[in-house]
């Protein structure tokens, strides 16, 4: 079973309370299919659980997804004005559109400074950042997205609500 190779820290994204009983960590791709379904599935499960589940997205583009890249760096450039969640719910929705124009009209939708927005993105500002990400998925043994991890230790069951929610609730029932 793989374990998270690097904890949960302030330079992570994350929505949920700290002292949360189960963290769900999850290694992404905004252009993988995969992904948009676990994000409409996490996105179910929080709603049910509010603040007993912490949740924390990291970036894991593949190269196979040529936008993939750019929209990590568009998220992380909208998280540097305060709406990496927003921009984060944006991408999944509209994965069919992740090219330049449509990256710059999100931007738009979400009122940030939209000439720094493309500074950041076309200066590649958030590249260490994203690359950290990669590192510390591939440390952990990430070699597909989603890739799950609940309270550290990889969740490899079935991609579904139902299979998630039992182990999340095996182990807030254990707190």
């Amino acid at each position: 079973m793989s374990v998270l190779a690097l904890p949960v820290s302030l330079q992570d994204h994350i929505q949920g309370a700290e002292a949360a009983s189960v963290t769900l960590v999850e290694y992404g791709d905004y252009q993988c299919p995969h992904c948009a379904e676990a994000h409409a599935m996490i996105r179910e499960i929080q709603r049910q659980l509010g603040n007993s589940l912490r949740y924390v997205f990291r970036h894991f583009p593949w190269p196979d997804h040529p936008q993939s890249q750019q929209a990590a760096e568009a998220a992380e450039a909208a998280g540097a004005q305060g709406k990496f969640w927003a921009m984060h719910d944006r991408l999944f929705a509209a994965q069919d559109a992740l090219d330049d124009g449509s990256l710059v009209e999100y931007a738009v939708e979400l009122n940030l400074n939209v000439d720094r927005f493309l500074s950041e993105v076309t200066g590649d500002v958030h590249v260490p950042r994203i690359l950290e990400d990669i590192n510390s998925g591939t440390a952990s043994g990430v070699c597909s997205t989603p890739a799950l991890f609940v309270n550290e230790f990889r969740y490899c069951n079935t991609l579904d609500r139902d299979t998630l929610c039992v182990q999340i609730d095996r182990l807030m029932s254990a707190s």
